[in-house]
């Protein structure tokens, strides 16, 4: 993310290098996208950026400054999102790779999906250029995927109202409400759910198994993502029991309960939600059989994973592949 930060500074002709150099970031780790550079350096940068550019909404420019590559695999998983309400959950479920202080929540709302975004600072100023940072690219990555014409239903910002809206007015192109008591922005039901062109279920799908495990080396004490990450290695192979999971993370059955339980889970729903997951995606591709996706997901039979399909959607994979089918002839 540090290079998207590294062009806005460049568009306004500032040394990106020597700026980084004086905030205490070594500009050759940018280099590094495994890198982790402290929230306290960039905070510096930030600083120091606000009092050499003018313009103080700069922050809003990260929208013409990124590409899916400064996000890694979640930059391509987003592109191959079928809609923008399963980009921004999938982005919501993984933003930690891309930094650990901030948090995201997307939220379900009779008015449309609503992403708030916190920066997690208290400094107003460093909250300010954080939140158009933000919500800039993700509003970006929205329009990339669904189009340039998407307008958010209304904005929430913060901070005070500044002596120029028209930055904030002509990028979000909706109303925008300053002074509130929280940053965010909704999009209607309609644009959230609409099929994207850009959709690819299975390309999203290895993605996603990239994403967990990324997740699970970041953090050593998330255990449902670890625990995650080993079933979709191993699922073709048969559902991996308790014991053999608890083996495979070092400890006792009993640990890895208490520590599941500590996270609101359980193993079995973890295999569950798993196979739920997968088996959507698997059937979303005309090439797989149903016979093909009972061995993916390591089912003893064909009539195991009927039953658990129609516990998870409500019908037979025979009869959601045809409603799919009449969907896209439609």
């Amino acid at each position: 993310m540090g290079q998207v930060f590294v062009r806005i500074v460049e568009m306004h002709g500032i040394d990106a290098n020597a700026l980084l150099r004086e905030a205490g970031v070594d500009p050759a780790a940018l280099r590094d996208p495994a890198a982790r550079i402290p929230s306290t350096f960039w905070d510096k940068a930030c600083v120091r950026a606000a009092s050499l550019i003018p313009d103080p909404a700069f922050g809003l420019q990260a929208a013409r400054c990124w590409h899916p590559s400064n996000l890694g695999a979640l930059g391509y998983a987003w592109l191959a999102s079928s809609t923008l309400r399963t980009g921004l959950k999938r982005l919501q479920r993984y933003v930690r790779i891309l930094g650990e202080k901030a948090h995201l929540k997307i939220t379900d709302t009779p008015d449309g999906l609503r992403l708030t975004y916190d920066h997690r600072r208290r400094d107003p100023m460093l909250r300010a250029i954080g939140t158009d940072f933000a919500q800039s690219l993700v509003l970006d990555m929205c329009r990339m995927n669904y189009g340039a014409s998407l307008r958010p239903v209304e904005v929430r910002l913060a901070r005070v109202r500044p002596g120029d809206t028209e930055p904030y007015r002509h990028f979000y192109g909706c109303p925008i409400h300053f002074g509130a008591n929280e940053d965010s922005f909704l999009i209607s039901n309609r644009v959230a759910d609409e099929s994207l062109p850009t959709a690819n279920r299975q390309i999203a799908g290895t993605l996603d198994s990239i994403l967990v495990a990324q997740l699970a080396a970041l953090d050593k004490n998330n255990i449902p993502a670890r625990c995650k990450s080993n079933l979709l290695d191993q699922l073709t192979s048969g559902e991996l029991s308790e014991d053999e999971m608890a083996k495979q993370l070092h400890m006792s059955r009993r640990t890895l309960q208490r520590k599941l339980a500590e996270s609101n889970t359980t193993y079995q729903k973890l295999v569950d939600d798993t196979r739920r997951d997968l088996a959507l995606r698997y059937m979303e591709d005309p090439r797989n059989t149903i016979t093909d996706v009972t061995f993916l997901l390591g089912f003893s039979g064909q009539s195991a994973f009927t039953r658990a399909f129609k516990r998870w959607t409500g019908m037979s994979p025979t009869r959601f592949r045809e409603q799919k089918q009449a969907s896209a002839t439609a």
